[in-house]
């Protein structure tokens, strides 16, 4: 889908966030060593987790 910013597309991780791409990577790495990709109780996340701190670090 055109216009739809994703980590999946790496040329929307730099104007969004600052980070090169591969230190979003590194990001995610540390993240999901922490446990933030956790499978938890409640309703499941929409958004993968890269998409998700995507999200945040564009706010």
């Amino acid at each position: 889908m055109a216009g739809v910013i994703t980590a999946s597309e790496p040329s929307w991780i730099a104007p969004f966030t600052g980070l090169s791409p591969r230190d979003f990577r590194k990001l995610m790495t540390m993240l999901r060593r922490e446990g933030a990709d956790t499978v938890r109780p409640g309703r499941p996340w929409g958004l993968p987790l890269e998409d998700r701190v995507l999200l945040v670090a564009a706010y």
